[in-house]
């Protein structure tokens, strides 16, 4: 193993794009802790941490800078990380498939795409400033009653000034337009897809901690055999870590291939064609995306539901609010695993079109055995898709409701849990399988052997 990694750094210009990566990704961690200059980054950091003992506020938070590589705890130019780009990337790939300009746009090619990615700039341009000012509102509070976290020189008659709203709505918009740039210079000169490596960075990030607060009890002699944190389950906690991953690896690799014969072309004296191919279909086409829906769909309605049942002091939505919520584990996961099912085939749905890949095999001359190309092609590729998808949103529960069940079983912190499933790990392990498979291209290209041989 070691030697192999040797041999990547052996290759000039593999060795200059990983460190023109790491580069870049430390630039994005240098400037997550960067705070906005209308406030003072102590009294953040300490309202942060009161309201920590808000676990609804501190799950919204965690929630959304797990998915997103932002930083919304710390009011930083990067406070929004890269969360706009991925709306407006969804937004457009959702309009695609039911908007005809869209969609026709997008079959130019590389030309379409190029435009495509154009208006989705834009979008997030927008997005940005509406989702900054409200944070920005939001963060400000109320200078004149003593609860803003605004550094008292800027205030004018208790107030905060216009133009210090505007300058920190611009610079929160800059720094996502710039970690914008950042991962398309990673996708140009580096080497893996810059936007999913930021958001990995950041998930990366939080191990140091989640690890500190288990390894500490462990130094000073508290986890001992038998006891409540004992020895024996850290054993079992680690092998079923490295069974998570391995189960997370193996699903995300995972393909239903379907026999294709490709159809006989005489020219000449010569007959071309016939051979047999495979058409690889994955267990898990819609990757992470209906976690994230899912649970961003029960987290946020938890929480007004909670909050309107304790302001208008009703007990029948303060119920609603805690069934939603995870101190109800049962209804939560059931609710959690029904919506990961819903989104799996709706996600699917939307970026798995049967009828097109039915007609681009027409087009290419290539037919199922038993199938008669067209409608019938298209008609067993969706049942194929329909059968594989439900193992795949099968998995993607599993993985789901692990932290739970690791966390209450355990006993230990949710951070920590995390990594035994989730969204974190998920994305974690689906970039660093992509990252290995491109090091492999270039070194397979070079007549060496992959790092997975």
């Amino acid at each position: 193993m070691w030697e192999k990694i040797r041999v990547v750094f052996t290759i000039p210009e593999l060795r200059q794009k990983i460190f023109l990566t790491l580069a870049l990704l430390a630039v994005y961690r240098v400037g997550f802790w960067i705070p906005l200059p209308i406030f003072d980054a102590s009294r953040v950091q300490q309202r942060m941490a009161d309201a920590g003992t808000n676990e609804g506020f501190a799950k919204v938070l965690n929630q959304v800078a797990m998915f997103s590589g932002s930083n919304l705890s710390n009011a930083t130019i990067f406070g929004l990380g890269i969360m706009p780009y991925i709306s407006a990337s969804i937004i457009f790939q959702l309009l695609a498939s039911v908007w005809k300009p869209l969609e026709e746009l997008q079959k130019e090619g590389e030309s379409g795409r190029k435009k495509i990615n154009e208006y989705t700039r834009y979008a997030t341009v927008v997005i940005c400033l509406f989702q900054s000012w409200f944070y920005v509102r939001v963060m400000v509070g109320n200078p004149a009653e003593g609860t803003s976290d605004v550094i008292p020189d800027l205030l004018v008659d208790g107030q905060l000034p216009f133009s210090w709203y505007m300058i920190a709505v611009i610079t929160m918009t800059c720094g996502t337009v710039f970690l914008m740039w950042l991962g398309e210079q990673i996708d140009e000169y580096g080497i893996g897809n810059g936007i999913s490596l930021l958001i990995m960075a950041n998930i990366l990030a939080s191990m140091p901690r989640a690890l500190g607060n288990l390894v500490g009890p462990l130094l000073n002699g508290e986890i001992t055999l038998g006891g409540q944190m004992g020895v024996e389950k850290l054993i079992l906690l680690v092998g079923l870590f490295v069974a998570v991953v391995y189960g997370v690896v193996f699903i995300y690799k995972g393909q239903r291939r379907i026999k294709m014969q490709s159809a006989k072309h005489v020219r000449g004296r010569r007959v071309y064609g016939g051979m047999s191919q495979y058409l690889p279909l994955k267990v898990n086409q819609a990757g992470v995306m209906p976690i994230i829906f899912a649970s961003s769909l029960l987290l946020f309605p938890a929480l007004f539901f909670g909050w309107l049942g304790r302001a208008t002091d009703n007990l029948t939505l303060q119920d609603i609010g805690n069934s939603l919520s995870q101190n109800d584990a049962f209804t939560h996961n059931f609710l959690f695993v029904v919506l990961i099912y819903f989104f799996c085939y709706f996600w699917t749905a939307v970026t798995f079109n049967p009828k097109d890949m039915a007609e681009n095999l027409k087009s290419w001359g290539n037919f199922i055995p038993g199938y008669r190309p067209g409608r019938r092609t298209a008609d067993y590729l969706e049942k194929v898709m329909m059968r594989i998808t439900y193992v795949g949103a099968a998995f993607l529960a599993v993985v789901a409701i692990a932290p739970t069940i690791v966390a209450s079983f355990a006993q230990i912190d949710p951070t920590l849990a995390s990594f035994y499933g989730g969204t974190s790990l998920l994305i974690a392990v689906s970039v660093a399988v992509d990252l290995v498979q491109k090091i492999d291209s270039h070194l397979v290209m070079r007549n060496y052997k992959g790092l997975t041989e």
